[in-house]
């Protein structure tokens, strides 16, 4: 009988090495957070651009400077249309205005950049996401509201809030490492900016009475320079701009088209203390040129065209609505059922409103529909009136009746 000697051979598996996936900007902190995080926890990651229309770098070039700053893949979005058409058309369906002067501007590209972040989670097989976002700001709670709502097994990371990423120790990161990345005098301003308009925060803003300087502003001109004033005829149907002065346009375009021609008369600018979501005022200033000119016009063409009673209850809606996008609340349950409310609302929105732009405003000057609700022979105190004054005195008389019985009630008291 033979005995043989049996060597066992243990393989052991290399461990996974864990994936985040950053939303990245191209800028200095998210370049020099690519490096930051591998080292904070020693996953590898993925950076993903997407462009909304805030203009600036070539994608490819960002993309390769990720991949430059040590991201073992990068990706890169062109998502200026899905972002007009999914994000931008919602909210001027819904004339979402925050605190009756805000359209959303940053609120409404958080989900589009979350929807791509966590699709890239997917695809990379990673379990962690991280933003640039502070401890103090509104885009924290969108970025992993939205995570979440799309991905609840995912988890979030900021290194700004979380590993204490601040400025001058990120010049010094990128300095150390000799990153691709400038890190040239800071401005004093924080700005975000997409096709749908502009955000400018802190430096000398901060202090409430100091009023804003022209240098701030890139989409607006300034509107007390006289210039010759400009008339659009913005079409409509259900709800969704399809023409400019009869020439068809996408939802992006028009937005575009509209940010230059509203944007060259000053109109859109917005200088405001707005309540954040994480309790305290804030000072902000906005240029939205197209947003407020969409606006303005869908608006007044809802005037035309929507009954009474449900335009009453669309403005009690469109005022939630906008505090949920603000909030970061663009994927829950009421948020999607409020969208279908705020659609049935803009089934006869339908037609064509013109508008003088000049001096900063956008003035309606015209609307023309023919789903319109305006009866002139209703309307007119000429002749040719179809109006039956005579049971005026009838409808006062039973619509102000409990009002006469609580009063007699009270005067009898």
């Amino acid at each position: 009988m033979h005995t043989y000697a049996i060597t066992e051979c243990i393989v052991k598996e290399k461990p996974v090495t864990e994936r985040v996936v950053l939303a990245y900007s191209g800028g200095l902190d998210t370049s020099v957070a690519i490096g930051w995080i591998a080292e904070e926890t020693g996953a590898e990651v993925i950076a993903v651009a997407v462009d909304v229309g805030q203009g600036g770098e070539d994608l490819d070039v960002i993309r390769k400077r990720a991949l430059a700053c040590g991201a073992v893949e990068a990706e890169v979005a062109d998502a200026r249309d899905e972002f007009a058409d999914e994000y931008c058309l919602p909210a001027i369906k819904a004339n979402a205005l925050y605190m009756d002067r805000y359209p959303l501007v940053s609120a409404l590209s958080r989900p589009t950049i979350v929807k791509h972040l966590v699709a890239a989670a997917r695809k990379h097989n990673a379990g962690i996401v991280a933003h640039g976002c502070t401890g103090k700001g509104n885009d924290q709670v969108r970025f992993e509201a939205g995570i979440t709502a799309l991905g609840p097994d995912l988890k979030c990371i900021a290194p700004v809030r979380d590993y204490a990423m601040t400025r001058d120790k990120a010049i010094a990161f990128c300095e150390e490492k000799q990153l691709p990345i400038a890190t040239s005098k800071k401005s004093p301003y924080s700005i975000d900016q997409n096709v749908f308009g502009r955000a400018v925060e802190t430096g000398f803003l901060e202090d409430i009475w100091n009023a804003p300087i022209e240098d701030i502003y890139e989409y607006t001109s300034n509107p007390a320079e006289p210039r010759e004033a400009d008339e659009v005829v913005i079409s409509f149907k259900e709800g969704v701009p399809v023409a400019i002065d009869g020439k068809p346009v996408t939802v992006l375009q028009a937005i575009q088209q509209l940010n230059e021609r509203a944007g060259a008369q000053g109109i859109g600018r917005i200088d405001m203390v707005e309540d954040r979501l994480v309790g305290i005022k804030s000072r902000e200033v906005y240029e939205a040129p197209g947003a407020i000119a969409l606006i303005t016009a869908h608006q007044e063409l809802e005037n035309v065209t929507v009954e009474r009673e449900l335009a009453r209850y669309k403005r009690q809606v469109e005022q939630r609505w906008g505090e949920m996008v603000y909030d970061g609340l663009w994927f829950s349950p009421l948020k999607r059922a409020l969208d279908g409310f705020i659609n049935e609302a803009n089934e006869h929105v339908t037609g064509d409103i013109r508008m003088t732009l000049h001096g900063g405003r956008a003035v309606v000057t015209g609307r023309k529909s023919e789903e319109s609700l305006y009866d002139f022979n209703l309307a007119t105190y000429d002749s040719g009136d179809t109006f039956d004054q005579s049971k005026a005195q009838g409808f006062i008389e039973i619509f102000s009746l409990s009002a006469k019985i609580a009063a007699r009630r009270d005067l009898n008291a």
